[in-house]
């Protein structure tokens, strides 16, 4: 067998003509390697070197090499750190492009994607002798568990990272991360991401909180927009991970996700809103409420209503109509306060303002494609607003007062158009109602505006 580079800087020797177990042990190659891999005087062609000499050791030893060894705990952490550094070592530039369009001529990128490929060779490499490990009886779980707990978040994330189409990455290195992260599943007897993430049975616990554990530190205020790569690996996790299963790992993804809608960049926005609606969709409404977090969405989302991007607009709207429910069931807002004013009036009033006064086409299109939706949601509030409206109408026609009359009038014109346009948008529900109110009431003037209601065609307000 060929002495290879690496082990004469580790000086290290194999006696000739022996076999691969006479390699030095496990733990003193990867522990030297480590050292000689993060020493300041190695160049980046020697790094390189370093890799492609482990490679060939990697591909060249058995499972029984790696992780037979006498001191079960020191592999594991070994592989870990090593796979810690090469992520890092192959991690893209820390400085992403406004836009973040693809595709570009840095060539720092190219340097990426060649390291990639070199590092997701030994990656690979790593994963297919757990999975021979398996099937050994001296082996097997008691070696396999371990080595798993430490390398699944590492080896994730720099799967994740170059897995999908961005600047730094290549088809070949995107082929290569695939074949990593497909290795992964299997390894962990898992037939999908979303299983890897939560457990292929409902026994167990799944990788997420292991992924999250090791996202964490680039995922603060201060660290998160270091890497490019952060926010799209937090997002691909966050978005494979559906309820029930999402809920319990709730604070773990809401703080990100409120960083990157409170970002600067429009990109960025929309990342982050997309996540919180997947969060909105899949936790407990009753977990959202909790600690007032509802409320800290709604409030993040509603300064977004002012924004005059149309990309960003569609997806805000989208998540304020499925937050809005929830917001307003919330335990914090009762006892009802008559005096706040309601959020889904809030939110529909500042889109009407907005929309009545907005030149641009591609925003003007957005709130009238969401109008409806805001609309549609009215039945539900119809006994409230048909009260309070009909609670006005009395006052106004029983006033004995100074008011003027064609004040009083023009209050109950404005009311009896707010009654139709009422029973359109809960599909005649209202005419239904006032039928026994209509009988009942002693007022003249209030069963004259009634009397319109009744008699008032649906085609004359809005057209089919």
């Amino acid at each position: 067998m060929a002495q290879h580079p690496l082990l004469d800087s580790l000086q290290c020797t194999i006696p000739e003509g022996q076999g691969c177990l006479e390699y030095p042990p496990a733990e003193k190659v990867l522990s030297q390697f480590l050292q000689l891999f993060a020493s300041r005087g190695a160049s980046s062609d020697a790094k390189a070197g370093m890799i492609r000499d482990l490679l060939a050791i990697l591909e060249a030893v058995d499972c029984q090499w790696l992780f037979g060894c006498c001191h079960p705990n020191a592999t594991p952490t070994l592989l870990r750190d090593l796979a810690v550094a090469l992520s890092l070592y192959a991690a893209p530039p820390q400085q992403e492009p406004e836009g973040g369009g693809l595709p570009s001529g840095d060539p720092s990128y190219a340097a990426v994607a060649s390291r990639a490929a070199d590092v997701s060779l030994g990656f690979i490499g790593i994963v297919a002798k757990v999975e021979s490990a398996k099937g050994l009886e001296r082996l097997g779980t008691a070696v396999v568990g371990p080595v798993l707990r430490q390398v699944v978040g590492p080896l994730y994330l720099f799967a994740v990272t170059h897995v999908a189409e961005r600047l730094w990455t290549t088809p070949k290195t995107r082929r290569m991360a695939q074949e990593l992260l497909d290795g992964l599943l299997r390894a962990s007897d898992c037939q999908s991401v979303p299983e890897f993430l939560r457990g292929a049975r409902e026994d167990e616990t799944g990788w997420l909180a292991v992924v999250m554990q090791c996202l964490k530190p680039d995922l603060t205020k201060d660290t998160w927009q270091r890497s490019p790569a952060t926010k799209h690996v937090f997002s691909y996790t966050l978005q494979h991970v559906t309820r029930p299963w999402l809920g319990p790992h709730l604070e773990k993804v809401l703080p990100p996700s409120l960083l990157l809608s409170d970002d600067y960049r429009e990109e960025n926005k929309i990342l982050g809103v997309q996540c919180l609606h997947h969060i909105i969709r899949n936790v407990p409404a009753a977990d959202l409420c909790q600690y007032n977090r509802v409320q800290v969405v709604y409030n993040a989302l509603f300064n977004h209503l002012y924004s005059k991007e149309a990309r960003l607009m569609q997806v805000v709207l989208l998540c304020l109509l499925d937050l809005l429910p929830i917001l307003e069931k919330a335990p914090q807002r009762l006892p009802h306060n008559p005096q706040l004013v309601a959020p889904s009036n809030e939110v529909l009033q500042l889109v009407l303002t907005h929309m009545e006064s907005e030149h641009r086409l591609p925003l003007r299109r957005v709130y009238a494609r969401n109008l409806p939706a805001f609309v549609e949601r009215m039945s539900c509030r119809l006994a409230v607003l048909l009260k309070a409206l009909l609670r006005m109408m009395l006052d106004v026609a029983t006033d004995r007062s100074l008011t003027p009359e064609p004040v009083k009038a023009e209050l109950l014109q404005k009311a009896t158009e707010c009654l139709i346009l009422l029973d359109h948008a809960s599909h005649g529900q209202v005419k239904v109602l006032l039928e026994g109110v209509r009988r009942s009431c002693q007022d003249e003037t209030l069963k004259k505006c009634l009397r319109k209601v009744k008699e008032e065609p649906v085609e004359s307000i809005i057209p089919p």
